[in-house]
């Protein structure tokens, strides 16, 4: 009878075109995307509103939303903390709050910069300010740098403290592109500015938070162990770049992309060619640039001494920002922004050991 049972089985799996292996091998697709298991990323927080920035000071971790919230995660828990702001913030498309970063002493100082894009009579322009940490909200208190240029998209938004201690932003070209290589606006550029908000002395262009400029939306920043700056940014529909930035320098947009060249103007390390990548934060560790890829949905790794792009992580959706503290990898997906395919408790930050990555 068992044979006969057994016989039966085949015979049915067979009618119904499929096979007991073929079962197993057909997990649920939105399940695989948003678990954890013990070989990938840890899941820190879910439910993420559209998130933008990830900051960790000990062992707190906090991220911006761009609808206008930090998310704070402490001690296994998360709370969602408002943002009080002088301004509205715009609901034009890839707008809100965006960069955020802490201040060196936050622990004492309780003073973070963000970087939020608004609009005055119809027009949305973006600010960056200082923020003030108190109970569990933040609230804005001084404008460094106000009516950035800002448009339907290419809002820009990363900023970053280098290891100089000075405040770095980028900006996007507001698409309109002729703006990029206008040294008379903040538009298409990376910026550098004091803390207090004035212009570093040392600067390359005297009077003037320009760093570089001729960009067309760069969204992300970091620094190697000797304190070399890269830069990410959109390219126009394809070609979309890290650049070795150099204080200074034109990086060409719109005169130049991809592997066009000319004149006293910068070609990127590499470009994404015909294909998207659509790179927002970057981070550095041991020689390696990793990447947040929004059309490309993955984290990716630049390799800066052979030149090559792998992909590391995949099947988790869009990728928006990236951090590297200590033994640890962070990265949260962006699929609630509006462009993605949400899954279950999306949008989600995780954490992943960099020996992992190595």
């Amino acid at each position: 009878m068992k044979r006969w049972g057994s016989l039966l089985i085949m015979i049915m799996l067979a009618l119904t075109g499929c096979t007991v292996e073929d079962e197993k091998a057909k997990p649920n697709s939105e399940k695989d995307s948003t678990e954890t298991t013990s070989e990938g990323p840890e899941v820190l927080l879910t439910n993420l509103d559209a998130p933008w920035s990830i900051q960790k000071v000990g062992e707190t971790l906090y991220v911006s939303e761009r609808s206008g919230n930090i998310v704070q995660w402490k001690n296994t828990e998360m709370v969602r903390q408002k943002v009080k702001l002088e301004k509205t913030l715009s609901s034009k498309a890839e707008a809100g709050l965006l960069g955020f970063v802490l201040t060196p002493d936050f622990p004492e100082s309780h003073r973070a910069f963000a970087y939020y894009t608004y609009e005055e009579s119809g027009q949305p322009l973006n600010r960056i300010i200082s923020l003030q940490h108190e109970d569990d909200s933040w609230i804005e208190k001084e404008s460094l740098i106000d009516k950035i240029p800002s448009g339907d998209y290419h809002h820009g938004g990363r900023i970053k403290i280098g290891p100089d201690g000075t405040l770095f932003a980028t900006t996007g070209d507001a698409r309109e592109a002729v703006i990029a290589q206008d040294l008379k606006s903040l538009g298409g550029k990376v910026l550098r500015m004091n803390l207090d908000g004035t212009i570093p002395e040392d600067n390359p262009l005297d009077h003037s938070y320009i760093y570089s400029y001729g960009h067309r939306n760069p969204q992300g920043l970091a620094w190697d162990s000797v304190g070399q700056l890269y830069e990410s940014e959109h390219g126009e529909i394809a070609h979309d770049e890290l650049n070795e930035i150099q204080p200074g320098k034109n990086y060409g947009w719109p005169e130049i992309e991809g592997n066009k060249t000319k004149s006293d103007m910068e070609v990127p390390l590499i470009h994404s060619g015909d294909d998207t990548w659509a790179p927002s934060g970057i981070a550095y560790s041991d020689g390696k640039l990793f990447v947040a890829a929004l059309r490309g949905e993955a984290l990716k790794s630049y390799d800066i001494q052979s030149g090559k792009m792998s992909n590391l992580v995949t099947d988790f959706g869009r990728i928006r920002d990236v951090l590297v503290d200590g033994d640890f990898l962070y990265f949260i997906s962006n699929n609630t922004d509006g462009r993605g395919k949400a899954a279950s408790e999306d949008d989600k930050l995780y954490r992943m050991p960099l020996a992992k990555l190595q």
